[in-house]
C-alpha cells in the first residue's frame, strides 16, 4: 500500500478520514492515525481554544501524523495556522480553496497542504499556489458537494495535475481503493464510513438512523446554507426544501444568534466572515445569511442526536454500509480486500 501519498504524509496506508464538522474529534481522528491512516480534526466547528485542546488531546492519543481541517474564510484563520505550526501538526487541509498567502505560510513552516476541490479548474488553481496534494470529491460524497461523479471527476484531475490526488465520494471498501489507484489516485478519503464506526462520537441512535438508509435516501439541497449539500432525506429536510424565502432567512438568523451564543463569537466578526464568504463565492445577501444554518443544524443532529430537527450530512455510500466496526477493523478490512483484489486481477 505504498504510494506517493503515504510517503508525503508519513502514514502506513493511503486512507484518509475527512474532517467532518462535529464528528471528527480527537477520538475518531486518533483512532484513524493509530490504525495507519491519516486522521483529520474538524476545526471549523471549534473555537480557537477548543482547537488547541483538541490538538493537545490528539498528541496524547497518538504519535502518528494527523491533520487539521480549516476554513480559509474564518476570521481567525491565521491564529489557527500559528497554533498548528507551534504544535507541529503534520497536515493542513481546507474545505474550500485556500488563499495563496496561507499556503505559502504553511509550506514555509513545513506543513503538508491538502485542499478539497470539486472541479478540475479548482485543482489547477490550487496546484499553482503550491499545494502538496488535492482531495477530489465527486458528487456522491456527503456534505458540500458538486454535480460531477467521482468516476468522471477523478481522471480529469489526475490528468491535469502532477501532485498526489486523493479520491473521495463513494468509497467504503478495498475494491474502491484499488479502483481509485487504477484511475491514478494515490489514496482514498472517506467520511460516512468513518462516521459509522465505534470511535465516532455521533449518538448511537443517529448511527442506527444512518444504517437504515439506502443509496437513494440522500438528497442534494441548497436550502441548508445556499451551497449544494448532500444530506439524508428526512421530513425536516423536506420542510426546508419547501420553505419560502422569508421563513428560510428567519431560520438562518435564529441559527446565527444561536451559534453566536455557543461559540462566544461577536456579531461583528460573524458579519465580517459572512461578507468574506459572499465576496469569495459570489453569493446573494440571502445566501450569506443562510450560511449560518450549517453549524447549528449539523450540531443538532451529530451532537444532540435530534432526529426531528437536524441535518445529517451523508454520502450515497450510506446505502451499502450495514455495520459499526472499529476504525482499526475498517482499515484492516479495506487493506485486505485491496490486496485480495490486486491478487485476483494479477492472475
Amino acid at each position: 500500500m505504498k504510494t506517493r501519498l503515504t510517503d508525503l504524509l508519513g502514514v502506513r496506508y493511503p486512507i484518509v478520514q475527512t474532517g467532518m464538522g462535529w464528528v471528527a474529534g480527537p477520538r475518531l481522528a486518533a483512532a484513524t492515525s493509530n490504525a495507519g491512516g491519516l486522521g483529520i480534526l474538524a476545526a471549523a466547528t471549534m473555537t480557537l481554544d477548543e482547537l488547541n485542546d483538541a490538538i493537545v488531546e490528539m498528541k496524547s492519543r497518538t504519535q502518528s501524523p494527523f491533520g487539521v481541517n480549516l476554513r480559509t474564510d474564518a476570521p481567525d484563520v491565521e491564529d489557527r495556522i500559528d497554533l498548528m505550526i507551534d504544535q507541529r501538526v503534520k497536515v493542513a487541509s481546507f474545505a474550500m480553496a485556500p488563499r495563496a498567502d496561507l499556503v505559502a505560510k504553511l509550506k514555509a513552516a513545513g506543513l503538508v497542504v491538502v485542499p478539497s476541490i470539486g472541479a478540475k479548474r479548482h485543482a489547477e488553481k490550487v496546484v499553482e499556489m503550491g499545494v502538496d496534494a488535492v482531495l477530489v470529491q465527486g458528487g456522491e460524497g456527503g456534505g458540500h458537494t458538486g454535480s460531477v461523479p467521482t468516476t468522471l471527476l477523478l481522471p480529469q484531475v489526475v490528468d491535469a495535475v502532477n501532485v498526489p490526488v486523493i479520491a473521495a465520494g463513494g468509497f467504503f471498501d478495498g475494491r474502491g481503493l484499488v479502483a481509485a489507484l487504477a484511475y491514478g489516485a494515490e489514496g482514498i478519503a472517506m467520511g460516512t464510513r468513518f462516521l459509522l464506526t465505534k470511535e465516532s462520537t455521533v449518538p448511537d441512535a443517529v448511527k442506527e438512523f444512518y444504517l437504515g438508509k439506502s443509496v437513494t435516501d440522500t438528497v442534494v439541497t441548497t436550502k441548508v446554507d445556499g451551497f449544494p449539500h448532500r444530506v439524508l432525506r428526512t421530513a425536516f429536510v423536506e420542510r426546508l426544501q419547501s420553505a419560502g424565502r422569508i421563513r428560510t432567512l428567519a431560520r438562518a438568523l435564529r441559527n446565527a444568534l444561536a451559534y453566536k451564543r455557543y461559540a462566544g463569537a461577536r456579531l461583528t466578526d460573524m458579519f465580517r466572515e459572512g461578507l468574506t464568504i459572499r465576496k469569495n463565492y459570489d453569493l446573494s445577501f440571502g445566501q450569506m445569511l443562510m450560511a449560518a444554518n450549517t453549524p447549528m443544524l449539523l450540531r443538532a443532529a451529530m451532537v444532540e442526536g435530534n432526529l426531528d430537527f437536524g441535518v445529517f450530512a451523508s454520502g450515497q455510500v450510506v446505502g451499502v454500509i450495514d455495520d459499526l466496526p472499529t476504525v482499526a477493523e475498517v482499515i484492516e478490512r479495506i487493506v485486505k480486500e485491496a490486496e485480495a483484489t490486486l491478487a485476483r486481477l494479477s492472475t
